[in-house]
């Protein structure tokens, strides 16, 4: 596949621009400033040009801002690990209605302070500071002129997710693995297919293999290294071929070598497992309840 100079221009700023978060983190010594989704965001917004993320420049600040506090907040709560996650997807998605938004990034940045435990206010000054510059990059680009405004979520899409979500938290929590609860790029790319018309598997096959190697290659290069900065430096350009190879135009496979770098200990080696197994389920299931509707509409249509 060839680019034009100003794909690669694009693609060049969009990866110096993660690498600056990351180098940011290391001269602080403060991994709650690495932002997982924000390589999603980046490869989005400023590489990708996504017509349903950029349509609203303001919202790629408002949304994941808005759902990061909701995380952090809700993350000093008494209540068990599973109960934070499910009660941070409802709030998500309350505020996603309001502010008449479907930026799928923002499941990621209100489970992330859940995930690794963020306590530090650094957390929140990061996703303000870095979410309001892709907002302006988007702006400076000016892709957004033209793009259709934004689109409430449906009633039966939110109860759609609730559900597959509360059958998952339930399920992992019984197995006796709460930290598999909330796959924030899992949950992304969820959240984006199920309001698709129509899922073909090969495509839910090609984003499965993607997830599960991208949290693959981030597990594998930062046992190797234990540096933030080289496996972000490795990982993302790999990243990058996996989905070349695949055909595939998926941001939130970005966030995987990231939410590497910030895992506990407890999830760490388990990620690659983890990330497979919510794939399959989350993906799979949407991908079996288009089926059930092609199967379905037939049959209604002879009665």
């Amino acid at each position: 596949m060839s680019f034009t100079k100003l794909e690669i221009r694009d693609y060049l700023i969009g990866f110096a621009f993660v690498l600056l978060m990351v180098t940011a983190a290391t001269l602080l010594g403060d991994y709650e400033i690495i932002l997982p989704e924000i390589g999603a965001l980046t490869a989005g917004t400023w590489i990708y040009h996504n017509p349903s993320w950029i349509a609203q420049p303001v919202k790629i600040f408002l949304a994941p801002s808005g759902t990061a506090i909701i995380g952090f907040l809700v993350n000093q709560l008494a209540i068990s690990y599973a109960a934070k996650v499910y009660l941070t997807l409802l709030l998500i998605l309350l505020l996603l209605s309001i502010l008449r938004s479907t930026l799928a990034p923002s499941f990621a940045t209100g489970l992330l302070p859940i995930i690794i435990n963020a306590t530090h206010w650094s957390f929140i000054v990061a996703i303000l500071v870095f979410t309001l510059t892709l907002t302006l990059g988007v702006l400076l680009q000016g892709h957004y002129h033209g793009q259709p405004a934004g689109k409430p979520l449906h009633v039966s899409h939110m109860l759609g997710f609730t559900l597959v979500a509360s059958v998952w938290v339930a399920a992992v929590w019984l197995a006796g693995f709460p930290q598999m609860a909330g796959i924030p790029p899992v949950l992304v790319v969820f959240f984006e297919v199920s309001q698709l018309p129509a899922y073909p598997g090969k495509l839910a096959v090609k984003q499965i293999i993607a997830l599960a190697g991208a949290a693959t290659l981030g597990v594998l290069i930062h046992s190797l290294l234990a540096s933030w900065l080289l496996t972000t430096l490795i990982a993302l350009p790999l990243v990058f071929v996996l989905l070349q190879l695949l055909r595939l135009k998926l941001p939130a496979a970005y966030a995987f070598p990231l939410l590497a770098l910030v895992l506990p200990a407890t999830m760490f080696h388990t990620l690659p497992v983890a990330a497979t197994l919510a794939a399959c389920f989350f993906l799979g299931s949407v991908f079996a309840f288009r089926k059930l509707m092609a199967w379905r509409e037939p049959a209604s249509t002879e009665n």
